[in-house]
């Protein structure tokens, strides 16, 4: 997988992660309430800001122990994304409307990338924002998605439909409790994978 490439996981997980909703002031009487596509579709498109703390770990084959990798996630509506690692070393990556910032260090280590120029990769973050906006049409265009479980436990599936992102990525999984993303995993295309948890930041 290309360096390009894994900076677009990095903004996956990151879309994913900042897109639920608060959560609604009255709690739903049965631990297994209903829990559709739609509900949780209309709830991304409600959040114009978000913060959370990170944990991830990355399973690659030619390693025996998992990389592992600490941070910040930030998220501006409508298209602005800040993911913030900062152990084991400090990268930030801000994607703003078609330009994707890579920062290594400080701001002198910093170069720009037009997504324009990477037509696969500019398919894949299009996708990702059709995530942020709840646009479960133009998602389809991308994945088979799915949702089971209910509010209390809940597990939605992406499964890549076109051949694009098949290059990149086979299946990402992402499980939650009502309004709270616990887990991300994607499941590369060449085996790999990561697991990422994540923690709202509510101050």
């Amino acid at each position: 997988m290309t360096v390009i490439s894994r900076l677009v996981f990095w903004l996956l997980m990151l879309c994913v992660s900042l897109s639920i909703t608060p959560a609604s002031a009255t709690e739903p009487e049965q631990d297994e309430a209903p829990w559709s596509l739609t509900e949780l579709m209309h709830g991304l498109a409600q959040v114009k800001n978000s913060k959370a703390t990170f944990v991830e770990r990355k399973h690659l084959s030619m390693l025996t122990t998992p990389l592992s990798f600490s941070g910040t996630l930030e998220y501006t509506a409508p298209d602005r994304l800040v993911k913030h690692t900062l152990l084991p070393k400090s990268e930030k990556l801000t994607l703003n409307q078609d330009k994707l910032v890579v920062q290594s260090g400080d701001a002198s280590g910093s170069r720009t990338l037009s997504l324009q120029e990477y037509p696969a990769i500019w398919a894949f973050v299009e996708s990702i924002r059709s995530t942020l906006a709840g646009d479960i049409e133009t998602l389809n265009r991308f994945y088979n998605v799915s949702l089971e479980g209910h509010q209390k436990q809940w597990l939605l599936k992406l499964r890549p439909v076109d051949s694009k992102i098949k290059n990149l990525v086979n299946e990402i999984l992402i499980k939650g409790s009502f309004d709270q993303i616990n887990t991300i995993e994607i499941r590369e295309a060449g085996g790999d994978y990561s697991v990422m948890s994540i923690s709202r930041d509510d101050s």
